[in-house]
């Protein structure tokens, strides 16, 4: 799919200040709009503007923007919360107003920006779908191509998307399906009403989807197609006894045995909903790499594994990859001819998950992280300003590192993707695609379901680990939580992880709990400050 370009910018969205004020991402330059009309005049237009447009918002490249790839969003919201990484503070670096340690520290409060910004990108792109649903329903009453189901389902299966992450992050969100709602119609919906319309909507949409792999080059590269879906829907099942819990601050779940879903006409608990997903995907051919690199490689396009990606190509996209960028120490990152920011590490959890520095540590810490001496791609030694040799020192890493011997040189780095030595942009932009699903998850994800479901999940873990090279281990669920950090380090997926096992708000690595967590309230996010102010209606999460 070549690189779209929003003909006709949607300015509804400005119109409409029921979440957010109008400004930031609302002040948009619209000199290079069209009519509407014209916008939306053929069938060639309608898919440019009404479906092709929205995947210009699931990569980004700027603070909250797009799914991954930026700072201070969804990805970081759930990863720098969570016992598998830390962004310390180093002196003058990365201490931000405090915002960082506040993360790792549960520490946001309800008036962090960076929330607010994650909870505006993420209803603005719902709000450009509801645009795009209605522009796709009023062409279809005049014309009759047999292309409009297949856009609708796709712009209702992102929408669905984007509410998965909603419902993820924040509960109780507004359940908004018209892009000129009135202020009265924003209400908040319970988190299990939301979740009931996600689960329904990917339903409808899948069987109109294409069957076509995402991840590769084409004609459906970047978008969503059937897999996708049937991976979300997945995921929705797994976490089922979070997204159906009205209230998280009780101590009481629901059974997942006991929310049931209705699939191709039969009715399954959850963790049979989730099995039957991941063995339609497994059908249409999905399989592991035999190399765990080949998925992050610089041109990973092929992969048979990776199932949904966001396109990377430093000339045709926008899309930034700044992840790389700000873990690796300076020296280290111009010692690929690149730019560093040397931030992000390992946390101690981490670290003993992975079984590092002992006989026994798991094949993929190497291929995730830098720790100890690093080396140049010619493998010279790579040093200081001062001529000694650059070493990473994982065990001292901590909140605030300031002052120390360490400052600089404390914690593992990201090393996940390889190294695309042709990056521009300090190297944020680059041609590896960054990896949303892929099938090790879907495995895990089935393995999980059968094991909490009273089942035996080895067969599928020990898939992931011979691929490995790791030594057998049964599936329990302390097991497979430690097979998903080990599996899945630096993809995005640890908060989600922690929560759904009930392990998100425990005492970790220079993280006491905060008073009254355990009750579970930091297990979604606030609702930001400014957008209850706004609203009067809306109200905020249990214990901010």
């Amino acid at each position: 799919m070549k690189k779209n370009r929003m003909i006709y910018w949607l300015m509804a969205v400005c119109c409409f200040p029921l979440f957010f004020s109008c400004d930031g991402f609302l002040k948009e330059d619209a000199r290079d709009g069209i009519d509407e009309e014209d916008a939306y005049g053929t069938l060639p237009d309608l898919y440019l503007n009404a479906v092709a447009s929205l995947y210009n918002y699931v990569g980004g490249y700027a603070d909250s923007q797009g799914l991954q790839g930026t700072g201070r969003g969804v990805y970081d919201l759930n990863t720098f919360t969570t016992d598998e990484a830390i962004m310390p503070t180093r002196g003058g670096d990365w201490y931000d107003g405090g915002f960082w340690q506040g993360l790792y520290l549960h520490r946001w409060g309800i008036n962090n920006d960076a929330i607010q910004a994650t909870w505006e990108y993420l209803y603005k792109v719902v709000m450009l779908c509801n645009k795009s649903v209605e522009q796709i329903q009023k062409f279809g009453e005049t014309h009759d191509y047999a292309e409009l189901p297949g856009y609708l389902a796709e712009v209702r299966a992102m929408r669905a998307m984007y509410y998965y992450h909603l419902v993820d992050l924040f509960g109780r969100v507004p359940l908004v399906l018209s892009s000129s709602a009135s202020m009265k119609e924003v209400v908040q919906s319970e988190r299990k009403e939301v979740f009931g319309f996600v689960v329904k909507e990917l339903q409808e949409a899948a069987p109109l989807l294409a069957e076509s792999r995402s991840n590769l080059s084409g004609d459906y590269y970047g978008r969503i197609t059937r897999p996708v879906a049937y991976f979300l829907l997945a995921k929705l099942a797994l976490n089922a006894e979070v997204y159906t819990d009205n209230d998280w601050t009780d101590g009481v779940r629901p059974d997942g045995k006991e929310v049931y879903f209705t699939i191709d006409g039969q009715q399954m608990n959850a963790w049979q909903a989730v099995v039957t997903y991941c063995d339609h995907i497994t059908a249409m051919g999905y399989r592991l790499e035999e190399e765990y690199e080949t998925n992050f490689a610089v041109f990973n396009e092929p992969s048979v594994e990776n199932i949904f990606t966001i396109p990377m190509n430093k000339t045709l996209y926008t899309n930034q990859m700044q992840y790389l960028f700000r873990s690796r120490h300076y020296n280290h990152a111009k010692a690929y001819g690149l730019s560093g920011e040397n931030g992000s590490s390992a946390t101690i959890d981490a670290l003993r998950v992975f079984g590092y520095d002992t006989g026994e540590v798991d094949p993929r810490f190497d291929k995730c992280y830098f720790a100890g001496v690093v080396y140049d791609l010619k493998g010279n030694v790579i040093r200081l300003d001062d001529g000694t040799i650059l070493e990473y020192y994982p065990w001292e890493v901590a909140v605030d590192i300031s002052d120390t011997p360490y400052e600089k040189t404390a914690g593992a780095r990201m090393k996940k993707y390889a190294i695309d030595t042709n990056a521009t942009k300090d190297g944020k932009l680059m041609e590896n695609d960054i990896v949303l699903f892929r099938y090790a998850d879907v495995l895990l994800m089935k393995s999980e379901a059968k094991v909490r479901n009273g089942e035996n999940g080895d067969v599928e873990l020990a898939q992931i680990r011979n691929r490995a090279g790791a030594s057998a281990r049964p599936a329990t669920l302390e097991t497979l939580l430690d097979e998903r950090l080990l599996e899945f380090a630096w993809e995005g997926w640890r908060r989600q992880d922690l929560v759904r096992f009930g392990m998100f708000t425990r005492a970790y690595s220079n993280r006491p709990p905060l008073q009254d967590e355990a009750n579970g309230y930091t297990t979604v996010f606030p609702i930001p400050g400014n957008v209850l102010v706004m609203n009067g209606q809306l109200e905020q999460n249990k214990g901010y």
